[in-house]
C-alpha cells in the first residue's frame, strides 16, 4: 500500500510520500515522488497502484517531455494521462490472466510558463481528472483512511506550507501507527508560488519520532483537559442502578 497527500494552499504546494513498497513478504525502499524541473517547468508526480505500471507510465512521460512542450498544467496533466492508457492498453491482458487489477492513481502538481498560479490534480486510472481548487485543499491517494481527520479539521487555503508540513506529517504518522503498510522514510517535496522551483527533503524514523512521541502526549493531554460535563447523565445512571441494588 502507499500513502501520497498533495497540498494546495496560497503559498504553494506540498507533497508528502512514503517510501515503502511490499510484494509478498518482501519489503523494499523505493522513492514514490517524480519530480521534472526546467525553465519555467515545476510539477512534481507521485501514484498509488502497481509499481510496474507507474514506472512505464513516468518513463513514457520524460520520454515525451524530451520533444514536447507543454506551457499548462493541465495540458502536461492530460499527456501523462494519455501515458497511463497507453500503459494499460499495453498489460492489460498479462495483468488480467495473473487476475491483477489496473489501479494507478496519481497526483500531479506544479507550476508552468503560462499557469497564472500552482495547481494540482487528481488524475483517475482512465485518465481522466479533477483539479484540486478553494474548498478542497488536499488530495490523498493509497491508505487514505486513517490520517483525513486532521487534515480535514486544521488545513485551509489560508494555511502556510510550514503548517501543511506539520499537519501532513502527522496524517501521514496516523496512517503509519494504523497500518503495517505505510512506513518510514518519507519524501517530502515543497513548491513556493511563483518560484518555478521544487525542493525535496526526506525524512528518516529517527528524524521525527521525537514529533511523534510530542503529537502523543500532546493529544493525551489535550484529552484530559475535555469538559466532563456532558457525560455526567449518563455515569449518573450506572450510581442509580448501584444504588437501587
Amino acid at each position: 500500500m502507499t500513502y501520497c497527500l498533495g497540498i494546495k494552499v496560497k503559498e504553494g504546494l506540498l507533497a508528502i510520500a512514503d517510501t515503502r513498497i511490499t510484494s509478498g513478504t518482501d519489503t523494499t525502499v523505493k522513492k514514490k515522488i517524480t519530480i521534472e524541473q526546467k525553465d519555467h517547468f515545476s510539477l512534481f508526480i507521485m501514484t498509488s497502484g502497481l509499481r510496474s505500471v507507474r514506472d512505464k507510465a513516468v518513463i513514457y512521460f520524460n520520454e515525451l517531455l524530451e520533444t514536447a512542450e507543454f506551457n499548462k498544467m493541465y495540458k502536461a496533466v492530460n499527456a501523462f494521462g494519455e501515458q497511463v492508457k497507453r500503459a494499460a492498453q499495453e498489460d492489460k491482458a498479462s495483468l488480467d490472466a495473473a487476475g491483477l487489477r489496473f489501479d494507478l492513481n496519481t497526483i500531479i502538481g506544479g507550476q508552468l510558463r503560462d499557469d497564472d498560479e500552482h495547481k494540482l490534480f487528481l488524475l483517475y486510472p482512465e485518465g481522466n481528472w479533477v483539479e484540486l481548487g478553494q474548498g478542497a485543499p488536499y488530495v490523498v491517494i493509497g491508505n487514505s483512511g486513517h490520517g483525513k481527520a486532521i487534515l480535514n479539521r486544521i488545513l485551509n487555503e489560508d494555511s502556510s506550507l510550514k503548517l501543511a508540513l506539520k499537519t501532513g506529517f502527522l496524517s501521514f504518522d496516523s496512517t503509519r501507527v494504523s497500518s503495517n503498510n505505510v512506513d518510514f522514510p518519507i519524501d517530502v517535496a515543497v513548491y513556493k508560488k511563483d518560484s518555478f522551483n521544487i525542493v525535496e527533503q526526506r525524512y528518516n524514523k529517527q528524524d521525527l519520532e521525537h514529533i511523534s512521541t510530542q503529537w502523543a502526549e500532546e493529544l493525551k493531554l489535550a484529552l484530559e483537559h475535555i469538559s466532563e460535563d456532558w457525560m455526567d447523565a449518563t455515569f449518573n445512571k450506572l450510581e442509580e442502578i448501584k444504588t437501587e441494588s
